[in-house]
């Protein structure tokens, strides 16, 4: 079930708050526990009843090995036993994971390698089976190192499943969700935050339908017409895709959060305005947080992190990008764009940690009189409130989000194109292409009908080049959001619920419904 459809707007989720507030209200802390894993599993098989089979079976062997490795009454299970458990338990995860979604290429790739052909199973992918099965893999060696208590499995199956998490993350940790599943009834109904949730899910909604679709439309027609493509087109392309994939997963977790938010349920931040980092590791800092973390915590940390030097840090940092790009997609394209964003990674913080310095110290060695001497005769480069240190950092500033969003860029196409040919098929495009302009088809697929009425009421339809317009403002309007504006999360700590603003809301919500019958699936929904 998709968060933008008629069917969870207009019934599932309101049976979901009526039925559990319902439940709160008449002290029935357990049954609305129970409710909304019901309301989970139903959205969930939704899409396919086979995925709620194989999300349930992964919930009772994990929980299963939670109670065994919980259970320290039995004094016979040595540390040796309880590692071998905790192994076993993640191997395990890791197995099904590999089976449904890395089998095929596994295969494809052996029978490139080796010449043979076997054929591919071709074996469904269960929706969110990375991010589910992170999450347990996360809970079972927290309760390995003894972070985690006894957990009921009611629970550890909502921890689990928890529909507005379930699909594309956050991969939320115990600590965040298993204290609020305990205060559940012991609060009354927050209606400021319920309102603070609905207006997220509806800036959220918006993010998807109006804005991420539109620039998909684009990059679809870009990717199944390459052969049509000029080098105006390909760069376009490029950079629509950028924002496409920016607009869709920061709407994903706006709705996310926002739906959490309406069930009293706070759930952690996993997008913070990534194309406003000024590096690659400030980047990595805002771009799916909960990934991040756990990579940090479960393979950067375990493999040494930085206990063993330099040459082992890097390593580890261009490992856990290596895995970051395999974990998104069963490809070598994915590979690929884990390899640039790791290498980029290494040489940033190598450059952090070894060549930067080097610059703030350039007067350390002068005596301290000299120094103050200096200091005196350049305040304002020196000082930060000074007029040309303001200027001068404003610049490094801009230039280094417009190099990095163009970094970026350039290896989402890894992520989008269907294999490595078709990456650099565009990319070659972009570079040395056909010289031309912007092809009239893709400038169609901006053409949305209320904004095209309001050129026809201007009477601007009669301008020679009246069909590139909407495009043209539509990127604009993408850029200026994600590299300067402030987020969704931002304007709701600020936002005072007035007539005006009030107005506004229901006006945008009632604009996405509309949107409905044409939207796409999620993005993150692939991996």
């Amino acid at each position: 079930m998709l968060f933008n459809s008629y069917i969870f707007v207009f019934l599932f989720f309101p049976i979901c708050l009526l039925g559990y507030y319902g439940l709160l209200h008449a002290h029935r802390t357990a049954a609305a526990k129970v409710f909304l894993i019901a309301m989970s599993f139903w959205f969930y098989g939704w899409f396919n009843v086979s995925y709620l089979l194989i999300m349930a079976g992964s919930i009772g062997g994990n929980y299963l090995f939670h109670r065994l490795l919980s259970n320290r009454a039995d004094r016979v299970r040595t540390a040796f036993w309880r590692k071998a458990v905790m192994i076993t338990a993640v191997a395990l995860n890791l197995g099904v994971l590999f089976y449904f979604k890395y089998f095929d290429f596994f295969l494809s790739t052996m029978n490139s390698l080796f010449g043979t052909s076997v054929a591919l199973r071709h074996i469904l992918l269960p929706l969110g089976i990375s991010f589910f099965t992170f999450q347990q893999i996360s809970f079972i060696v927290d309760t390995y190192l003894g972070e985690v208590q006894n957990c009921s499995l009611t629970d550890y199956t909502l921890f689990v499943s928890f529909f507005p998490q379930l699909i594309a993350g956050p991969i939320v940790n115990h600590s965040e969700m298993l204290p609020q599943f305990a205060r559940m009834g012991k609060k009354n109904v927050e209606w400021q935050r319920i309102a603070e949730g609905m207006g997220l899910f509806i800036l959220g909604l918006a993010k998807k339908v109006l804005i991420a679709d539109t620039f998909g439309s684009g990059v679809d027609y870009g990717y199944t017409h390459m052969e049509f493509l000029g080098r105006a087109d390909a760069v376009l392309i490029i950079v629509f895709y950028a924002l496409q994939l920016y607009f869709d997963f920061s709407g994903y977790c706006d709705m996310a959060r926002g739906i959490g938010k309406m069930l009293g349920i706070e759930i952690p931040v996993n997008f913070n305005s990534p194309y406003q980092a000024v590096n690659i590791v400030d980047f990595w800092k805002r771009w799916h947080i909960t990934l991040n973390r756990f990579f940090t915590k479960y393979v950067y940390i375990p493999l040494g992190g930085n206990r063993k030097g330099q040459a082992r840090m890097y390593f580890n940092l261009f490992a856990v990008f290596m895995l970051s790009g395999l974990w998104h997609g069963a490809g070598w394209n994915y590979l690929v764009w884990g390899a640039m964003h790791g290498a980029l990674y290494v040489l940033t913080r190598f450059w952090l940690r070894n060549i930067k310095p080097c610059f703030t110290r350039q007067n350390a060695g002068m005596p301290s009189q000299q120094k103050a001497v200096q200091d005196a005769q350049m305040p304002t480069v020196k000082s930060e409130n000074g007029w040309v240190w303001q200027i001068g950092r404003g610049i490094v500033t801009c230039v280094s989000r417009i190099l990095l969003f163009v970094y970026v860029a350039v290896a989402w196409v890894y992520f989008r194109a269907e294999n490595i040919a078709q990456a650099n098929r565009m990319l070659a495009t972009a570079v040395g292409g056909t010289v031309q302009g912007v092809s009239s088809e893709l400038a169609e697929c901006f053409r949305v009908d209320e904004f095209w009425y309001v050129i026809k009421v201007l009477h601007l339809d009669h301008m020679a080049y009246s069909r590139y317009i909407l495009m043209w403002v539509i990127l604009a309007a993408g850029l200026y959001l994600a590299l300067i504006g402030r987020n969704a999360a931002q304007r709701m700590e600020k936002m005072k619920y007035r007539t005006g603003s009030t107005m506004v809301f229901a006006v945008l919500a009632l604009w996405c419904v509309l949107t409905f019958s044409k939207v796409s699936t999620f993005l993150y929904f692939n991996f």
